[in-house]
């Protein structure tokens, strides 16, 4: 890794602090990572990516923030991707996935609050995350109270504007969903500088949805009875996705799901046959947080499939454009796409979320399901029970998790999985 320290000085950061990160996340990474045994060489790349997670990544915002364009961060798959890029943006998801940024954050909010939370607020206000010291605007979300009250913090340390989601899908629900995100496009055109145009938002919607398609690609390959990539190289992509440039991302990616093909072809699998099968369902897995990922791997189970925003809520719809001959209805057609077919916990009642877990499982063959929430997370915490319920009608086997970032429950975590892994074996 080259040396980035006057770049990272430039942009004001801690670099004494922000070099105990640096140091910390090889070591982690090694461990969770490179100790799996025969990774698909696909996986090199996002090897690299991480290896440059501060660095080449930054250099080329940077570089674009040069030539006139705007970077701008999210923490939630609710914000439209196609419209920043369609306005000559660059759209990267924010650090929120340490528990490095929860002692920063607990200096401005609540420590009983959830740990995503408290890392993304902390993560600027310790100033090392290159991510938010290079974003011309943070575009939060109301997605439930806690981030709602906490972007009132971050507006007065960072550029921030916050889109409002309705509680319920419904017609009015849409309406209101609808006239945010028209708000959200005058927004973005003004810190652009530049006016949505029809060409420009087809191609970004056809740029976004070629990654989501070969997110799927790969995810498909999971569905096989000999597993070709484990959950966690698998969730590395993922997680990759929302920062990396989108052509380049969709070119190493489509490799991969090439090798992974082949290996289904060939029969080489990661895991031993008869391997439990896991989805893992709940809050989002953003990184480095790898945890428990790792825990299941290696404790008799492989996780084929994520049901949440970090898994197939990110790229199992598509922009359905057809019939669309002006930017109106473009908007209107991105709308209903992040509207109708993303099942968050933010939305009451929420049965199509119950309604994926169980079509999931099925078509993923899984054996059982995993409820990942991160401590304090209210919406899913509650929501559990209900999942619980449905799954039990659906014969599906369904543990609760709730963990935070830290490492010291891994002991009874581990003690759990392994024995709701063990009695999917009766």
């Amino acid at each position: 890794m080259a040396d980035y320290h006057k770049m990272w000085e430039g942009l004001g950061m801690d670099l004494a602090t922000h070099d105990q990160l640096c140091a910390a996340l090889p070591p982690a990474f090694e461990q969770v990572f490179l100790t799996q045994k025969d990774r698909p060489q696909g996986m090199d790349y996002f090897n690299m990516v991480i290896a440059e997670v501060h660095g080449l990544r930054i250099q080329e915002l940077l570089e674009h923030k040069a030539r006139g364009g705007k970077i701008i961060g999210s923490f939630c798959i609710y914000v439209p991707e196609e419209i920043v890029l369609a306005l000559g943006g660059i759209m990267v998801g924010l650090c929120a996935g340490s528990e490095f940024w929860v002692p920063a954050g607990e200096q401005v909010l609540p420590r009983s609050l959830c740990p995503l939370i408290k890392a993304g607020i902390g993560a600027k206000v310790s100033r090392t995350c290159p991510y938010f010291q290079s974003v011309d605007l943070v575009v939060g979300e109301n997605t439930c109270d806690g981030k709602k009250k906490a972007w009132e913090v971050l507006g007065d340390i960072a550029p921030t504007y916050v889109m409002d989601l309705p509680n319920t899908k419904s017609s009015a629900g849409f309406a209101l969903f609808r006239r945010s995100m028209a708000d959200l496009v005058a927004k973005l055109e003004e810190v652009t500088g530049n006016r949505l145009t029809f060409d420009g938002l087809l191609s970004a919607i056809e740029t976004v949805d070629r990654k989501r398609a070969v997110l799927q690609r790969l995810y498909e390959t999971r569905k096989a009875p000999k597993v070709p990539i484990s959950g966690l190289d698998m969730l590395l992509a993922s997680q990759v996705a929302f920062y990396d440039d989108a052509d380049r991302f969709v070119s190493q990616a489509t490799a991969l799901a090439e090798e992974c093909e082949e290996r289904i072809k060939t029969g080489k699998a990661i895991f031993p046959g008869g391997t439990k099968r896991l989805l893992v369902t709940g809050t989002p897995i953003v990184v480095p947080n790898w945890k428990v990922h790792k825990i299941i791997e290696t404790s008799g189970a492989v996780v084929v499939v994520e049901e949440n925003c970090t898994g197939t809520r990110y790229f199992e719809s598509r922009v359905d454009k057809s019939g669309a001959s002006t930017v109106e209805e473009l908007v209107d057609a991105i709308s209903h796409r992040y509207f109708d077919r993303i099942h968050c916990a933010c939305f009451t009642p929420n049965e199509g979320r119950a309604d994926d877990v169980v079509r999931l499982a099925s078509e993923y063959g899984a054996d059982g399901v995993v409820g990942l929430n991160l401590s304090f997370c209210t919406t899913y915490q509650v929501e559990n029970e209900k999942l619980r319920k449905r799954l039990q009608s659906e014969g599906i086997p369904f543990l609760a998790l709730e963990t935070d970032y830290a490492s010291g429950d891994e002991g009874q975590l581990r003690t759990r999985i392994e024995a709701f892994v063990e009695s999917l074996g009766r």
